[in-house]
């Protein structure tokens, strides 16, 4: 098997039996036919190998990232212009993938790039929560204690799945370097998953509220990135 068959066989696997607190549901995106098209389309052009990779963790999928194409931090509009994947039928943008792909292709390219890493989130499905005005919205694991201790052993279960693909194990970097570094360094030093992990500033973060310095920031990820 491939990388990409291995992420491929990993998603469609995908499936959280457990509890939830009350008022959170699960979000998982990969039953989708369209995302279950995209993702094949997407893994098999880039992940055709079975090269080493180092791993990027965000949080979890969103309702317009990963939860509409079913590749982290990769809108519609990205999977076309940089990635050459076609998608019908919809159009998003999200504001993470602005920086993740000005990164990617500062690396060198989505071919350079994802010969190298592998992005995923620390918790591969997502979950919503009703506001106030009965509107859904993105809820991260570690948004509630209840949740985080719910799904802890599934974090882990598919970490170690993950890390046998073939990534390698001597560092993994963390896009949030407040709560989820926090989270994903407390899971490691138990789990000893990885010798290190670096924190990076989350990418809505940067594009929210630092997008006049997002060329700075590029620079911290490739420095980092190029440390590995």
């Amino acid at each position: 098997m491939t990388f990409a068959d291995k992420i491929l066989a990993f998603n469609a696997q995908l499936s959280y039996k457990g509890r939830l607190p009350k008022g959170i549901s699960i979000m998982n995106p990969f039953k989708e036919k369209q995302i279950i098209s995209i993702t094949k389309q997407f893994y098999s052009k880039f992940y055709s190998d079975n090269n080493p990779r180092h791993m990027i963790l965000g949080i979890n999928p969103g309702r317009f990232g990963a939860g509409v194409t079913g590749v982290p931090f990769t809108d519609t509009k990205r999977l076309i212009e940089h990635c050459g994947i076609k998608v019908d039928e919809m159009a998003t943008h999200e504001q993470s993938s602005v920086f993740v792909y000005k990164v990617i292709m500062a690396y060198g390219g989505t071919e350079k790039f994802y010969s190298d890493f592998y992005i995923n989130s620390v918790c591969p499905l997502g979950f919503t929560l009703k506001n106030d005005k009965g509107r859904e919205v993105n809820y991260n694991y570690y948004d509630d204690v209840k949740l985080y201790n719910s799904v802890y052993d599934f974090i882990c279960e598919s970490i170690s799945k993950q890390i046998k693909f073939g990534i390698s194990t001597d560092v993994c970097f963390c896009m949030g370097n407040n709560k989820n570094f926090y989270y994903l360094n407390e899971i490691n030093l138990k789990e000893k998953f990885f010798k290190k992990i670096v924190p990076l500033e989350h990418p809505r973060f940067i594009v929210q509220y630092r997008l006049k310095r997002i060329d700075e920031y590029v620079n911290k990820y490739l420095k980092a990135l190029s440390e590995k």
